[in-house]
């Protein structure tokens, strides 16, 4: 009962408790109910991250390509920054799969955003998605 206390007060120590009980073999002593709910809280929150860092990324694409000559260094860094999380995140095959089966979601998201951020008519943006996932971590194009 100690270890649930500790997950409610201090989550830090409660998950360095849970990983010295796990590698000492105790596994009898794990905090398994707080612990099932961390780890799964933890799977949805990779999860919504891939999917905002898609939508924040692919708004950016948008918003370099139009109308491009608005471009800029703050535009640029941005989706080099989305691009390298990103792939950090995708190295995980789950993750990986998971984009890819939001892309397409990820892409309308962002086309709504790419229209209010640049003040225009959302018409001006693709309907479907012009690109594959390893296009979107792609290099920029001039």
């Amino acid at each position: 009962i100690v270890l649930e206390l500790l997950y409610e007060q201090d989550e830090t120590a409660w998950l360095e408790a849970m990983a010295t009980l796990a590698a000492d073999g105790r596994l009898s002593e794990l905090d398994t109910v707080n612990l099932a709910e961390y780890l799964a809280d933890t799977a949805k929150r990779d999860r919504r991250e891939v999917f905002s860092r898609l939508v924040v990324l692919m708004t950016h694409l948008l918003k370099w390509e139009h109308p491009p000559d608005r471009r800029g260094g703050s535009c640029r860094g941005t989706i080099r920054e989305q691009r390298r999380e990103l792939g950090q995140m995708l190295e995980s095959r789950t993750l990986r799969n998971h984009a890819m089966a939001v892309f397409g979601d990820a892409f309308a998201e962002a086309r709504r955003q790419a229209a209010d951020e640049t003040e225009l008519e959302i018409a001006v943006f693709p309907i479907d998605d012009p690109w594959e996932l390893n296009q979107v971590l792609g290099e920029i194009q001039e």
